[in-house]
């Protein structure tokens, strides 16, 4: 049996997906009626910006870096714009949204026990335990100075400077 690549979206989850996508902003506030054969057509379907979406958020790799032969020429550019648009109209948020109720629902989430962890402040014995960072080891003002070096002392305690020296 093959493997299921997690960042490919399946019929099953594209049905759950889709109602979930907002509509373009400009749909909304005006019809626009189009002549037989005018205007630009949509060249890329919702389905496949979501799945360049997902592929980039599953590899971890950078929007750049997404390889267009996989998404029938889709630019990262045009993938990162429609990831902000989607992002502004809450669209990940209802996924998520979406996401927690079905989990809630076939393993059921324990909604009264939480636990946050988090540290705003260093640690008070951290230093002692740990040492000096390493990147500030073999630092020439952490060295002692030498006592060799002369002290240095003018010849003359105060001079008058109205005068010439």
């Amino acid at each position: 049996m093959a493997r299921i690549k997690t960042w490919e979206v399946s019929d099953k989850f594209w049905s759950l997906v889709e109602p979930l996508i907002p509509k373009s902003p400009r749909v909304e506030q005006k019809a626009y009626v189009r002549k037989p054969g005018g205007g630009r057509k949509r060249k890329y379907s919702d389905r496949l910006y979501f799945a360049a979406i997902v592929y980039v958020l599953r590899t971890g790799i950078i929007w750049n870096a997404l390889p267009r032969e996989k998404f029938e020429g889709l630019g990262s550019a045009a993938v990162h714009r429609k990831f902000q648009q989607w992002a502004t109209a809450g669209f990940f948020y209802n996924l998520w949204r979406r996401g927690l109720a079905e989990y809630d629902e076939m393993a059921g989430i324990a909604w009264l026990w939480e636990a946050a962890d988090g540290s705003n402040i260093e640690a008070p014995l951290a230093k002692e335990s740990v040492g000096p960072n390493p990147t500030d080891r073999g630092k020439k003002w952490d060295k002692a100075k030498s006592t060799r070096r002369r002290i240095w002392r003018p010849l003359i305690a105060r001079r008058d400077r109205s005068q010439p020296a």
